[in-house]
């Protein structure tokens, strides 16, 4: 999937001139009188993202001009491989390391397609990798995004618990990392029964996932809602809340993906990856509104509703996740509608007990260009998920604050003094923009990964200058 990003390209590439914005008078005036009138009779105006084919004087093209941002800048370079002729490009050698890499990444994104069921219509274009480009980060990058986007872009049929393990299980064969899965009845004697519950309806037996990898460094431990796809349970969703549940698996997408990161930049920390893997179907034994089940931690759970499922699996390993007690502790979840409501698909939801844990995940969000958004974990809405028979609700009596009180029944299976953050995330594009396609997507893991790289205590790698 990068093969339209090279360390070496031969023969002719054509060059690409980027113009930050209100650049492109200065730049105009440096180019001969006809490239002058070219520019001004197709009305060119270097906007982001705005590229223009400018013709040699044989009238093939020789050189594409391509409005930019200042400073780092991804998604301008997004549309070029799939707008551009098919050939090769390069970038010029004097662009700087920060921008190369952010060029090279947007470039490498922008190429994605998912092929499985449809052949793509053109091959994209080729880029050389610039010069100063951090070629490492760039495919560690991209390949963990293309990790995403192939995993929740499957649909159930050829994605539910069993593939989602096989596909965890490459990872960890990679990267030498130890593999190990609890699957169906055998959740119930290694103690998840609410795991179990959820997925016992499916024909495809429910899983709790596990990866470990590295001896060294801190304690950082991943969770994911892996709900391969969701029904609604008996609390059956109607058919336009369905139509997308292929994509409920996107947490376990996306701590896979921000683990094969870590691996892959061989970063000193002691990882732990857990995921939660499921089928929320319908059968004679599907669980029932206002069941009743003693979780992992010992706390009992009712349920309000067999579509707030992803909560009630998580809690099982979250519990099992906490007991280490790791020094970073995150859980990335499809979990909320309310979140969308709240910022839409490309805001993440942040929770965290910690607040310099949050403004550091913020900060590094912002960074790496890889939004999020902090919401409170509001102690007093936590009575909306109390029940009067049991030690908690996973739905709650109101519809009010929905991602917070979500947010509030995890944070009962995690000690207090463990720096956690839950991500209530979207993993999808609802619509086609530059390097992002409609369909599955990656959302806060460049951003985290930079955050964990920093508290192992190694930063990473600065492309060379």
């Amino acid at each position: 999937m990068l093969d339209h990003i090279s360390d070496r390209i031969s023969g002719h590439a054509i060059p690409i001139e980027p113009i930050a914005e209100g650049g492109l008078e200065r730049w105009a005036r440096q180019q001969s009188p006809i490239t002058q009138a070219w520019i001004a009779a197709n009305g060119y105006k270097a906007k982001a993202g705005q590229h223009l084919l400018i013709p040699d004087a044989s009238g093939a093209i020789g050189l594409v001009a391509l409005g930019v941002n200042h400073g780092r800048d991804i998604w301008s370079y997004g549309d070029l491989p799939l707008a551009l002729p098919e050939g090769a490009y390069r970038l010029p050698d004097s662009l700087g390391a920060e921008n190369a890499t952010a060029a090279a990444l947007g470039w490498a994104l922008g190429g994605y397609a998912f092929d499985r069921y449809k052949k793509r219509p053109r091959q994209p274009a080729r880029l050389a990798m610039p010069r100063h480009a951090d070629k490492d980060a760039v495919r560690r990058e991209a390949s963990a995004i293309f990790l995403v986007r192939d995993l929740v872009n499957t649909p159930a049929e050829e994605m539910g618990p069993a593939e989602l393990a096989a596909a965890a299980r490459e990872v960890a064969r990679v990267h030498k990392a130890k593999f190990s899965v609890i699957v169906g009845d055998d959740l119930l004697k290694k103690n998840y029964p609410c795991i179990h519950a959820v997925g016992r309806a499916s024909s495809r037996a429910p899983r709790l996932i596990d990866i470990r990898w590295g001896n060294r460094g801190p304690k950082i431990t991943l969770v994911g809602k892996g709900v391969c796809f969701d029904s609604g349970g008996l609390d059956i969703k109607g058919a336009d809340w369905m139509l997308m549940m292929k994509k409920d698996m996107g947490g376990a997408a996306h701590v896979l993906a921000l683990a094969q990161m870590i691996m892959a930049a061989n970063l000193p920390v002691r990882l732990r990856l857990m995921i939660a893997a499921v089928e929320n179907s319908i059968s004679a034994n599907a669980y029932r509104p206002m069941d009743i089940f003693r979780s992992r931690k010992g706390l009992t759970v009712e349920i309000g509703n067999t579509d707030a499922e992803g909560r009630v699996i998580l809690c099982d390993a979250l519990t099992e996740a906490d007991s280490e007690k790791p020094d970073l502790l995150i859980d990335m979840a499809t979990l909320t509608g309310a979140a969308r409501v709240a910022l839409g698909p490309d805001l993440p939801v942040l929770y965290a007990n910690d607040d310099a844990v949050a403004e550091a995940a913020l900060r590094h969000g912002k960074a790496a260009d890889d939004a999020l958004w902090r919401l409170p974990l509001h102690k007093p809405y936590r009575t909306m998920i109390d029940s009067p028979i049991a030690d908690i609700n996973n739905s709650g009596k109101s519809p009010f604050g929905g991602s917070i009180t979500a947010a509030l029944f995890l944070a009962d299976f995690v000690d207090p003094a463990t720096h956690w953050m839950h991500f209530d995330i979207m993993a999808w594009n609802p619509g086609k923009r530059p390097g992002r396609p409609e369909g599955g997507e990656a959302q806060a893991i460049r951003g985290l990964f930079s955050l964990i790289a920093e508290r192992a205590g190694r930063a990473p790698a600065k492309a060379k200058r």
